[in-house]
């Protein structure tokens, strides 16, 4: 169990809470002050209308001037009186809920509505204006014949609304983030459970347990696709450590049959006194045995370094052909021994490589070629070079390979034929093999049983 800073999956849960919650109060944020800035310029506009009649109705009244003969000044001039129709007089009353009041010079209102609040405040200023004073929104205006004409109205039920509607929003947008936390934290469980199933089947097979695979539901994601990628790897894991426990046995059982006979020469020698030409059989039989444990011992010391990549190869440039005919006349004793002919093809086919390593290889498959083949067999041998590609073929008309067992012939210390050893350690071909793999290019095998063998290997030019 992880711990919580440690978390992807909570780290990703916050990082995603912050996110929603930041858009969530901006969305909520904007859409409040918008509605509210909707509401002030819905009810401005009615203030406006209703200023603009109120002005329209001053011009519009008759002016008292003074009398023949008096001066005329600002001070001495009557106020102005608000002459409005029925229909206007009922934009201003208690149901319509706005009101009026006008001033002259003075700080004290000339005129105002039956239900305008009591000591309403001159507003200061020129311009055509809006004010919030408390709950009220007034809109004034400084123009002749008065001085200023203020309407306003009460909008507690509108704020009231606004109050509402931010409640509304604040529980619509706390159910969206809860809605969105709960999805969020479903998505990346859904995220995080392949990852967790990666950690969990890695940690079942470094237990032990290397049969252990991850579930792959989906392989069209990435985490699919390491999936199997992963399942790949583990499966080579599994067969690497498959094939060393089976190397490791196969090896054991190869020494211990040349050390039983060993023992059993030495014991029976010591047994009781014997004469000397049974005590020069006696270490003769060691000496095989010996013999075939250096053979197998060597093998397996040039396989642990081919392996390791710690055999160094001597790259330079040589002939498939002339590495083929080497090998051929190095072995045409032990074939003409058996009665079989060597048949030749040999067109140059130039590679790059080592040329004592690639003489390893021919010499293992020609070896194989008589030892597998029947008494006055043939082996035919061609090389020639193509499309980059140098090939050397080994066919024998040997007893051939039985189909179930081709696909394991390079398999260490495997033998197609069981009752033929020939003194084989079985190591033949997986040492020719890697040596062709440590040169970039690939060795097969085809084989019709009874009708021989045929091995195709096939380097880079």
């Amino acid at each position: 169990m992880m711990r919580f800073p440690q978390s992807i999956r909570w780290r990703l849960q916050i990082w995603y809470g912050a996110l929603l919650l930041a858009v969530l109060a901006a969305f909520g944020f904007t859409a409040f002050h918008l509605e509210k800035a909707r509401n002030l310029r819905r009810i401005d506009e009615g203030l406006h209308e209703r200023i603009s009649l109120l002005v329209d109705a001053l011009r519009a009244a008759p002016e008292h001037g003074p009398e023949r003969g008096q001066e005329r000044g600002p001070e001495k001039r009557p106020p102005p009186e608000v002459h409005l129709t029925s229909a206007q007089a009922a934009q201003f009353d208690e149901r319509a809920g706005y009101y009026f009041v006008i001033w002259m010079q003075g700080s004290q209102p000339i005129a105002a509505s039956a239900h305008a609040p009591a000591g309403v405040p001159k507003p200061d200023g020129h311009d055509s204006v809006a004010r919030m004073r408390g709950d009220f929104r007034e809109s004034f205006l400084f123009a002749a014949p008065v001085n200023c004409v203020l309407v306003g109205r009460s909008i507690a039920g509108e704020q009231s609304d606004l109050r509402r509607f931010a409640a509304v929003l604040a529980t619509v947008g706390a159910g969206v983030l809860l809605a969105g936390l709960g999805g969020g934290w479903w998505l990346t469980t859904r995220a995080i459970r392949p990852v967790e199933e990666i950690s969990a089947t890695a940690a079942r097979i470094a237990a032990g347990d290397l049969s252990q695979r991850i579930r792959t539901a989906g392989t069209d994601s990435e985490l699919g696709r390491l999936a199997l990628v992963l399942n790949s790897t583990f499966a080579r894991l599994e067969g690497s450590f498959g094939q060393q426990a089976r190397f490791t046995a196969d090896a054991a059982h190869d020494l211990r049959t040349p050390v039983s006979v060993i023992l059993t020469q030495i014991q029976s020698a010591l047994a009781r006194e014997r004469p000397a030409a049974e005590y020069r059989e006696t270490l003769e039989a060691c000496q095989r045995a010996t013999q075939r444990m250096r053979r197998l011992i060597e093998s397996l010391l040039e396989l642990a370094r081919l392996d390791a990549g710690e055999e160094p190869l001597c790259r330079s440039a040589c002939d498939l052909a002339t590495i083929a005919g080497e090998g051929i006349e190095l072995l045409r004793p032990l074939a003409a021994a058996r009665g079989i002919l060597f048949l030749t093809d040999l067109s140059p086919a130039a590679c790059q490589g080592d040329p004592e390593r690639l003489a390893q290889v021919v010499t293992n498959l020609l070896s194989n070629a008589i030892d597998y083949n029947r008494d006055v067999g043939e082996v035919r041998i061609s090389t020639h070079g193509q499309n980059g590609m140098a090939e050397l073929v080994v066919r024998d008309t040997g007893i051939g390979i039985p189909a179930e067992e081709l696909p394991h012939i390079f398999t260490r210390f495997h033998r197609a034929n069981k009752a033929r050893t020939g003194g084989h350690t079985g190591l033949g071909l997986a040492i020719a093999q890697a040596i062709v793999q440590a040169h970039g290019g690939a060795i097969q095998a085809a084989s019709e049983p009874g009708k021989g063998a045929t091995f195709t290997v096939r380097l880079v030019a």
